[in-house]
């Protein structure tokens, strides 16, 4: 499941950085270096844009963070939460994006404040479920592990699985439209939701924070 929601942040990405802006919503990292970059005047970067982002995933960690301690101990029913209400924001910025399109700064901004603050809930929920190697967000550690103590096959999956959402997202952004992204990276969520939520309810040892989903 965790996968999952990393090929989800590949497409997020994907449709932020190609579409929005050159702005991440989920790569605080990338956003702190364009922030750098804009505010020297570089071209093609927003300041806004960036704080926008940054703003918006602090939010969404924030509440992931108090999500979190609502529900201690239950990783099951904290997953399907989380992935319900990401799947509200990606419901939000699709019928947007469907609506009005995504160029002007009137749409440009509530997306990105849309999938900043589903980026930075998932990323405070999937910390506190603490799987090794399985951030959904951050892949510089997991390739210097990957590269350091040459094993792991989480790690792996993990930086393939994001490739593949950043080339996918890339390809219907490119391609189609940025709507289709977006709906795909909601279907994705709601099939997280469904996933969680079952193997909660058939597996109870899976709510457990010391197992692995």
């Amino acid at each position: 499941m965790l996968l999952v929601l990393t090929v989800v942040t590949g497409l997020v990405d994907a449709v932020s950085y190609l579409a929005l802006g050159h702005v991440f919503v989920a790569n605080m990292t990338g956003n702190v270096v364009f922030l750098g970059f804009a505010l020297a005047g570089a071209p093609g970067l927003s300041v806004t844009a960036s704080l926008a982002a940054l703003a918006a995933f602090l939010l969404g960690a924030l509440a992931g963070g108090r999500l979190c301690e609502r529900l201690p101990g239950h990783r099951g029913r904290l997953l399907v939460v989380a992935a319900v209400v990401q799947s509200v924001l990606l419901a939000g910025g699709t019928a947007l994006a469907v609506l009005a399109g995504h160029t002007a700064d009137a749409v440009r901004y509530p997306l990105i404040g849309l999938l900043g603050f589903a980026m930075g809930l998932q990323n405070a929920v999937v910390r506190r479920i603490g799987v090794p190697d399985l951030t959904t967000t951050v892949l510089t550690m997991t390739i210097t592990a990957l590269a350091a103590d040459r094993s792991g096959p989480r790690r792996l999956a993990s930086a393939v699985w994001m490739f593949g959402g950043a080339l996918l997202g890339a390809v219907l952004v490119l391609h189609a439209d940025v709507p289709a992204a977006l709906a795909l990276a909601l279907a994705l969520l709601a099939a997280v939701a469904a996933f969680a939520h079952h193997a909660s309810r058939t597996h109870p040892a899976w709510v457990d924070p010391d197992g692995a989903p």
